[in-house]
């Protein structure tokens, strides 16, 4: 802003600049990385702002830390790295969370003779399972009708309260995270076990006959019998198991493995 006098008085609160920036760091690799935001198909640049974008009242609402007045770029690249794995540390929880689902839909997939179709994922141009996609889809859709966006929001603001800024980053064993996948890796199959099981029921009834019938092809016989058995039984377990799936979003949150 230029004074009458035809001073500039450019001032600007370094400090505030690199909080935000510090906390935009453990904000936006939730938004870029993580199921369901990965999900959704959005230009490149909206979601590192929208990260951004989001810092800006958490630096000022929650007790994030304070960042030293005559603080220069020197303290906030020595700062940034703890931030920066913090934050991927809140995106691989989510991925392990959907990666248990996809993993159960690719088992189902397999099992029904689905497995020679599979379908590209727009956000990382690979080949995702119809079964798990379709997973991960109703699991996202579960995620934000719940309010698990707003809940992210509150576990990011909460985890200053555990690690504020400039804090020690926190020993978090590898083992911890092998409990966490256990758990929902269980919660997964549980949602698709009964497909699963069906199947593998059929399975065993195709065999059995083709050793019986041995003129039968087994082969197009299974198919046909286990895309109807799926057909069947997967909207049952998704009815069966909406409340598992619907907890396993709402636990899907660093915060209590940070914590933990």
């Amino acid at each position: 802003m230029r004074n009458w006098g035809g001073e500039l008085a450019l001032q600007f609160d370094m400090a505030a600049v690199f909080g935000t920036l510090l906390v935009g760091l453990r904000v936006m690799p939730v938004f870029m990385f993580a199921p369901p935001f990965s999900l959704i198909k959005l230009p490149t640049s909206f979601k590192p702002l929208l990260g951004l974008g989001l810092a800006i009242p958490i630096y000022a609402n929650a007790a994030v830390g304070q960042v030293p007045s005559g603080a220069g770029w020197d303290d906030f690249l020595m700062m940034a790295p703890a931030e920066l794995w913090i934050g991927l540390f809140f995106a691989l929880v989510f991925q392990l969370t959907f990666a248990a689902l996809y993993m159960v839909g690719r088992t189902i997939d397999i099992q029904a003779g689905y497995g020679l179709a599979l379908l590209i994922d727009p956000t990382s141009r690979g080949q995702t399972p119809l079964t798990g996609t379709m997973l991960a889809l109703l699991a996202g859709m579960m995620f934000f009708i719940s309010g698990g966006h707003i809940e992210l929001y509150g576990a990011l603001m909460q985890s200053y309260d555990v690690l504020p800024l400039g804090a020690a980053l926190p020993d978090v064993a590898p083992g911890q995270l092998l409990v966490y996948f256990a758990g929902v890796m269980g919660s997964a199959m549980a949602v698709g076990g009964l497909t699963v099981l069906a199947i593998f029921l059929v399975d065993i009834v195709i065999a059995a006959l083709s050793r019986t019938v041995p003129q039968m092809n087994a082969l197009m016989l299974g198919f046909q019998v286990k895309a109807i058995v799926f057909l069947i039984t997967f909207p049952l377990a998704l009815g069966v198991s909406a409340a598992l799936l619907f907890r396993m979003m709402r636990e899907m949150s660093a915060l209590s493995v940070l914590a933990g």
